[in-house]
């Protein structure tokens, strides 16, 4: 796959990049071309951070390759939708342990199960150049992963109950132990202190350059949604109820190079009694389209979501098993947004003090764990029934004794893959300094018109 097709020219490809790019993000680029000329700035700093930002170009791609791993019941298990290295970390689950696990959910569908492998392993190839590994050092690294996820898989078949499963400092090591350490003593007074003030005894945001204070009119608005969302969360049994009493309401921006444009909100609440220290943050944010969801054509798949809020709440939902209980969503204007804590205990892994391959083998078999676990935990034991089937023990009959040919393959994809990225990467940044992204110029002002420059490409029509 890294060499284009026969008959597939640089210049078609770079066509294909930037039609695929228009396709999926054109109504956001119309509402904050800004937000976007940043996001593709930052996609513009090396083939992972591209990679990472053109989850659609990957789906793309997919669409027309063949899957050797894909049957009646692995083409339709809940994937991750985004699974790249750098999307996995801690978090305070519904029965307040400290876990680490798969931490974003906002291109979470229902799809091939082996879409969230291909993507995990040529996002650490890519990774990996970083560290200048070689590729047979890439390629060990990845088969402790797959393999660590196939054993994992047969793990959840013999257990009676998988959702109890949890990677916790008891059953972790190296880095991903300690990052579970650094997080318990994360606290919400830390966070708190970082983005309120308390004056006069009460507490409110901290005015900043990436926040503004909201008219009447949008304040209704997003205090009636607020309304709307807690018919929307299931709060476990062991917490203490929240009062949900709004003390503070902010605008904010998108989180990450994937949220580029779309509205969010942060909601000071008051916490679980009137003491300050009990505060609580809210994230509201717009859902959007997933990216596997452009490829996946089931009607029936679409249907089972009122918007892209109440998708990624369910997503995520299924997928962690044990959820906060701040989950939930709601709509603003017609538009479906994700409602979540701004939790202290949430932690992306650091790969950047993993320099050696002996510091990442123990990384990349937990990594394998916990990919197996959001497989096989969203499945007929989780509260929704898209997936009314058992997904370890669909993946096993799929696997069968195919496993070490099931490992090489991937391997192979990774390595292929990454350096198609690497490609794509140089067209896409090429593209982006001429001006050839309709809507988006590089400059921030004057955008270069498709007719002056030279060649332009024409973007698909979405």
């Amino acid at each position: 796959m890294a060499e284009s097709p026969v008959g597939v020219t640089h210049g078609d490809r770079a066509q294909q990049i930037v039609g695929v790019l228009v396709d999926a993000f054109s109504e956001l680029m119309t509402a904050d071309a800004d937000a976007f000329r940043t996001k593709f700035r930052k996609m513009a700093a090396d083939p992972f951070a591209f990679y990472r930002g053109s989850a659609c170009l990957f789906y793309a791609d997919m669409a027309e390759l063949p899957d050797r791993w894909c049957d009646e019941r692995t083409g339709r298990v809940w994937i991750q939708g985004d699974l790249h290295a750098e999307n996995f970390g801690t978090y305070m689950d519904g029965a307040g342990r400290i876990v680490f696990d798969v931490n974003d959910f906002d291109e979470a569908y229902v799809g091939h199960v082996s879409w969230d492998l291909r993507r995990f392993a040529a996002s650490f190839a890519l990774l990996s150049w970083r560290k200048a590994f070689g590729d047979e050092v890439i390629s060990d690294l990845l088969r402790g992963y797959l393999t660590a996820y196939l054993d994992q898989v047969a793990a959840f078949t013999r257990l009676d109950d998988d959702k109890t499963f949890a990677l916790v400092k008891e059953n972790t090591e190296g880095a991903v132990h300690d990052a579970i350490l650094r997080t318990t003593a994360h606290t919400r007074q830390g966070l708190l202190d970082r983005m309120t003030v308390v004056e006069n005894h009460e507490r409110r945001f901290a005015d900043g350059p990436r926040s503004r204070r909201l008219a009447d009119r949008e304040r209704e608005e997003v205090l009636a949604a607020l309304g709307r969302w807690k018919q929307t969360v299931h709060p476990p049994r062991r917490r203490r109820d929240v009062t949900y009493d709004v003390k503070d309401v902010i605008g904010t921006g998108g989180f990450g190079i994937g949220s580029a444009g779309l509205p969010a909100y942060n909601v000071l609440i008051e916490g679980y009694d009137q003491a300050l220290e009990n505060d609580v943050v809210l994230s509201l944010k717009q859902g959007n389209v997933p990216a596997p969801s452009r490829i996946v054509r089931d009607a029936d798949i679409r249907a089972s979501f009122e918007h892209e809020g109440h998708r990624t709440a369910i997503s995520q939902r299924a997928l962690q098993a044990n959820a906060s209980q701040f989950l939930g969503h709601t709509e603003i204007g017609g538009v479906g947004f994700v409602v979540q804590e701004l939790s202290p205990y949430e932690t992306d892994l650091d790969w950047e003090d993993l320099t050696e391959p002996e510091q990442i083998a123990p990384v990349m078999l937990q990594l394998g764990r916990a990919t197996a676990k959001v497989h096989c935990v969203g499945d007929a034991d989780s509260d929704h029934t898209l997936v009314p089937f058992q997904t370890e023990e669909a993946i096993t009959a799929m696997v069968g004794d195919r496993r070490e040919e099931f490992v090489d393959d991937l391997v192979a994809f990774a390595h292929d893959y990454a350096r198609r990225t690497q490609d794509d990467f140089r067209l896409f940044v090429d593209a982006f300094r001429a001006g050839r992204i309709p809507g988006i110029s590089s400059s921030g002002s004057h955008p270069v018109s498709q007719a002056s420059s030279g060649g332009a490409l024409r973007a698909r029509e979405g």
